[in-house]
């Protein structure tokens, strides 16, 4: 019998993609799913190397507006379309699905809860539902973790269990072809490019390779490169690079972990889960964090030694065969399988040890 999926991933910005990109390439090797991806967020024109996810849907959704480096309240309250997001909700029909797979998307989410499908939230976001570390979490917050794409089940997906129902991340680049070159890679793209050129334009003895949204030609402006987002030659540039400076999203620092690139975290301003992630990371001694574009704690951060490798799972498919067999309540079986994959240096071992004895 062949369990049929849709699975409902946040478009706003490339993490959630990244994830999703790694299950379809599994997905596609097997006999006994068939899963159809719906994304909401962001115009279908501005996704990119969707080509894994074949004939995907859209939807509007919802999304949190950003501007100069935070989230805008009024903007992401103006723009929402809630009755739009409702139609959508009541139009999407799951009756040929027998499971909706969920991260962190309110469309295929709210239509699930309304139609009584399974549904099963895989998402970073869901592991804030447990007691992991957290920064600058607000009411607010805590109500939109529990009701922007409510589901019936979740795992998490983390850094660490700490104790909880909580997967490792995928992680499709693998070590092989890393190498620490005399670049260093930039990617901010809720910063402006001209805020993103102030910080760097003095340091000229260093190379940069940027990466933003908003660069329209491609260009090399003395140690700065300018590039176009792209998922190869993005990838190209983090394999190849001496460290990487991005706000705190969890799948670009989870591929920066599993390659050993030193980090340099800004925390995107009004975001709790990229306060936490930083938090998190700096805990293991994992990062180093600037709140604002700080030009003195980017230079002692370039001063440091390269990072230290954490082997991530690549391949979904232990949590692929879990979900086949259906019994999805038993999360215990699936989470301990995927962590034996797992291996952290000795002395961020010691420290995740402190911290869940704490």
């Amino acid at each position: 019998m062949t369990l049929k999926i849709l699975y409902g991933v946040q478009g706003t910005g490339n993490g959630h993609t990244t994830r999703a990109r790694v299950m379809a390439k599994a997905f596609e090797e097997r006999r006994d799913v068939e899963v159809d991806f719906l994304f909401s967020g962001r115009a279908k024109e501005k996704y990119f190397d969707m080509e894994v996810f074949g004939d995907f849907q859209t939807r509007k959704g919802l999304t949190f507006i950003h501007s100069e480096g935070s989230v805008n309240p009024f903007k992401t309250v103006t723009q929402a379309r809630p009755i739009q997001l409702w139609k959508d909700v009541k139009a999407l029909d799951l009756s040929g699905y027998d499971l909706v797979l969920n991260d962190f998307e309110p469309v295929s989410a709210w239509a699930a809860k309304q139609q009584k499908v399974p549904s099963i939230s895989i998402s970073h976001q869901a592991a804030f539902a447990h007691d992991v570390p957290k920064a600058g979490q607000s009411v607010i917050d805590r109500l939109i973790m529990n009701n922007f794409a409510p589901t019936q089940m979740s795992l998490g997906v983390h850094w660490y269990h700490f104790g909880h129902a909580i997967m490792p991340p995928f992680i499709e680049d693998q070590l092989s072809d890393v190498t620490i070159g005399s670049h260093y890679l930039v990617y901010l793209p809720f910063e402006s490019l001209e805020e993103i050129s102030t910080l760097l334009e003095s340091l000229s003895e260093y190379n940069f390779m940027c990466f933003h949204p908003d660069v329209e030609q491609e260009r090399d402006e003395g140690h700065i490169s300018w590039c176009k987002t792209s998922k190869a030659g993005f990838h190209k540039a983090l394999h190849s690079c001496a460290g990487v400076i991005a706000n705190g999203g969890f799948e670009l620092s989870s591929e920066c972990l599993q390659l050993g690139k030193k980090l340099l975290i800004k925390p995107l301003h009004g975001q709790f889960e990229q306060l936490s992630n930083a938090k998190t990371l700096d805990a293991l001694g994992l990062c180093q964090i600037m709140m604002s574009l700080d030009q003195e704690k980017l230079e002692q951060w370039l001063d440091l030694p390269p990072g230290e490798a954490i082997e991530f799972p690549s391949d979904p498919c232990a949590l692929i065969d879990w979900l086949v067999k259906g019994e999805w309540q038993d999360t215990a079986s699936v989470v301990k399988a995927l962590w034996q994959q797992v291996k952290f240096p000795d002395n961020v071992q010691r420290k995740l040890d402190s911290m869940v004895k704490a």
